[in-house]
């Protein structure tokens, strides 16, 4: 678990103190890398590298302390994950692998590791929610955000991001009880 920033982390980061921007970005990056993960980004990896340089170079605009980092951070995050559906869906369709021409008779890893991921684990059910419930899910339980920096970054209201939390929770515990009774 990392260990919560020092309260004067953000205002020395503003300084330009290298110390303290790795304060932030070891604080903040599993949680920003988490919730590319959750979303099912391509390269997730490269998403919350976007994201902290993004961070980093407007520094000097955030306000509201600490909790205004977070909301900044993910709102960014957020928008960089919009920006990769978007590219997504302009990009050329791919041709996919052709079995017949291939010789090999067993999957590769990733496909095996991949099929283990979409069949159970978070993974798999976060991805049986709809959009918004997974959405909010991420928000709150990975990036760990209070419910108005959630409806901030989502352009909705508090009632509504409650809502959609409970609505994905009970979805997941429905889930969860189907696995464990189908493998009993």
């Amino acid at each position: 678990m990392v260990s919560p920033l020092p309260a004067d982390a953000l205002t020395r980061a503003q300084t330009g103190e290298p110390a303290a921007l790795s304060l932030i970005y070891q604080s903040l990056s599993p949680a920003v890398l988490g919730y590319f993960v959750g979303r099912g980004s391509e390269d997730p990896e490269a998403l919350t590298q976007e994201v902290f340089l993004a961070v980093f170079s407007r520094l000097d605009s955030v306000t509201g302390g600490l909790p205004g980092l977070r909301t900044f951070t993910f709102s960014v995050a957020h928008a960089r994950y919009v920006d990769e559906v978007r590219k997504r869906a302009r990009a050329p369709v791919l041709v996919g692998y052709e079995v017949d021409g291939d010789p090999r008779t067993t999957d590769s890893a990733e496909a095996v590791a991949l099929g283990n991921l979409a069949i159970g684990g978070a993974g798999g059910l976060l991805g049986q929610l709809n959009p918004e419930q997974r959405e909010v899910i991420l928000l709150r339980i990975v990036a760990e955000l209070p419910i108005d920096q959630v409806a901030e970054i989502l352009g909705k209201s508090a009632g509504s991001v409650k809502q959609l939390q409970r609505r994905g929770l009970l979805k997941l515990k429905e889930l969860v009880h189907l696995d464990e009774s189908e493998a009993q």
